[in-house]
């Protein structure tokens, strides 16, 4: 089958391959576009395999939400070049949106369009995080998205019961500048706050504190600890002469979840 330079540029278009290379696959597949658009991808592929040790520090964090179901998935890249890519975003919205719809198992839906996006950008691109949540009837699921530089680096989904859109929506603000690793301090596995605790002790000592007086020290600095790693703890950023959970008063925070860049 023939082919002319209208069908390799077709070729350049559709794949991201350069030119000599779209050229190469046609001829290679006797100028069957659909096989040789599969060519340029193992050969892509095989060539990506090669940058998967690269690192993929860059990215797109892109939320969906649609009532109460919510989204949020990490697309990791190299560059912030890439990063700030329309194409790049698009495929990332697409697929929070995907998962809002379909659940998290979802992406595996999208795995061609990846590795097609490994060409096209040339650049170890993979999946980071993938998040949903579905929030039980009546209560309220808010989020929020921290965009820099043109893109989402930073997402929050927050559920709470006996709470307003305007409340949750402020706790999601505070997650994503506070960063809790955990709702309430009983939430800390034990062993991080033995570890924490070894510490402190550690510290204490070592600054000259009485040994007698060391356990109460220990549990102070411990109520910093505390504050810095649970939600309900911590001071409410807005206001911090306030703990999160004294600004939520009789509401309940159910779960949340936070994905970032970085």
């Amino acid at each position: 089958m023939a082919f002319t330079a209208k069908d390799v540029q077709a070729l350049r278009q559709a794949t991201g391959a350069g030119m000599m290379d779209a050229k190469k696959a046609l001829e290679a597949n006797e100028g069957d576009v659909e096989a040789a658009k599969q060519w340029l991808r193992e050969k892509g592929l095989a060539a990506s395999a090669k940058r998967d040790d690269r690192e993929n520090a860059q990215g797109v964090v892109a939320l969906a939400l649609d009532g109460n179901v919510g989204a949020i998935v990490k697309l990791k890249c190299e560059t912030d070049f890439v990063a700030g890519s329309d194409q790049f975003k698009a495929e990332a919205e697409g697929l929070a949106k995907l998962v809002a719809a379909n659940g998290a198992g979802a992406v595996a839906e999208r795995a061609k369009e990846l590795d097609d996006l490994k060409i096209t950008l040339k650049e170890n691109i993979d999946l980071g995080d993938v998040v949903r949540i579905d929030a039980a009837a009546g209560n309220e699921l808010e989020s929020y998205l921290h965009i820099q530089g043109g893109r989402g680096v930073n997402a929050v989904l927050v559920e709470m019961a006996n709470a307003s859109p305007e409340l949750a929506h402020d706790v999601a603000v505070h997650i994503a500048f506070a960063r809790p690793k955990y709702l309430t301090r009983d939430d800390v596995p034990a062993e991080v706050v033995e570890h924490e605790r070894q510490t402190l002790e550690t510290l204490s000592r070592n600054e000259g504190k009485p040994e007698a007086a060391l356990p109460k020290i220990v549990d102070g600095r411990l109520n910093g600890f505390y504050k810095d790693v649970a939600l309900l703890d911590q001071p409410y950023a807005k206001d911090d002469k306030q703990s999160v959970k004294q600004f939520i008063g009789s509401a309940t925070i159910v779960r949340f979840a936070q994905v970032e860049i970085g």
